[in-house]
């Protein structure tokens, strides 16, 4: 086993790491790819809980879905991790989101997971509402921007150095999703964005007056790794590897995909997964086994 390169972010599981020519490269976005149950959220974890041993913090997670039921993110980080997730929790207003004396204090600002859709209770997408409707629901998505951009500075400001974004469900056209839309805002207008910029659109009018406090809090957006969790349709192995990625795409911008898909080897089905992209890195191109225990993922191990 090679020893883990310190430049790199490591999934937290070696073998992939192996998988990846040493693991992946911190300042790019990572889609996983898969359909539910096969075992994303287990690989994102296993991702969080590595930043304890590489940055001395876990990374955190963010929770998109918007039908309510539960990914068991908490019963999976205790049962794998022994790890009690803290829950960013709802403000009784957006204000409260922001106080000052909020974010510096680590206790109210290092939060592990958040989950600003949880009482909608249904899939939405474009085409699930009559224009005045949607028009409503995009004035409730600009009020949970700024609680989403509070949960994230909070915790980059405190040590943090990657994230997870779950609960992305499945359309047939990424233009009618409004979780594509809002993971674009948090990619670019977040994670990707300097420090300074983002304490900007966090305190607004009250930036000048909390300017040397985003200076000790500083963080390099360059060393920040996104973990992209996308439910895909596809169950199969084989139908993911056939799947074409339009220009436009957000596969075709991310610079790691990894697929996880069913396998048949005859009357036997298995999991396997494989890296189908990973720019700036030699990488393994096999189609790898893995199952699933109480442990966690098992790379390599068939069913």
């Amino acid at each position: 086993m090679k020893t883990p390169d310190p430049q790199r972010l490591s999934t937290g599981l070696p073998a992939l790491d192996e998988l990846l020519g040493g693991g992946l490269l911190p300042g790019s976005l990572t889609v996983v790819v898969g359909a539910t149950g096969i075992g994303k959220t287990q690989l994102g974890l296993a991702f969080a809980q590595a930043g304890l041993a590489q940055e001395n913090e876990r990374g955190v997670l963010f929770d998109m879905a918007s039908r309510g039921d539960s990914q068991n993110h908490a019963d999976y980080a205790e049962s794998l991790f022994n790890w009690t997730l803290t829950e960013k929790p709802a403000e009784s207003s957006e204000v409260d989101a922001v106080l000052p004396e909020h974010v510096w204090d680590r206790d109210q600002a290092r939060f592990d997971y958040t989950h600003i859709f949880r009482q909608s209770g249904r899939r939405v997408t474009k085409s699930d509402l009559e224009p005045d409707d949607w028009k409503e629901w995009k004035v409730e998505l600009s009020r949970k921007l700024q609680r989403a951009i509070a949960f994230f500075y909070g915790n980059f400001a405190h040590g943090v150095r990657r994230c997870v974004i779950d609960g992305v469900e499945p359309v047939d056209r990424a233009s009618d999703s409004w979780q594509l839309d809002l993971f674009e805002y948090v990619y670019h207008q977040i994670l990707r964005k300097d420090h300074d910029w983002v304490a900007r659109d966090l305190f607004r009018e009250r930036f000048r007056q909390n300017a040397s406090r985003v200076d000790e809090h500083a963080w390099d957006q360059g060393r920040i790794g996104c973990l992209l969790m996308y439910t895909s349709h596809e169950v199969m192995l084989d139908d993911l590897l056939e799947r074409p990625i339009e220009s436009g795409d957000l596969l075709s911008n991310a610079n790691t995909i990894i697929l996880m898909g069913k396998t048949r080897d005859g009357s036997q089905m298995g999991r396997a997964l494989y890296v189908a992209k990973h720019r700036g890195s030699a990488c393994d191109d096999r189609i790898v086994p893995y199952t699933i225990n109480d442990q966690g993922l098992r790379i390599g191990v068939r069913a």
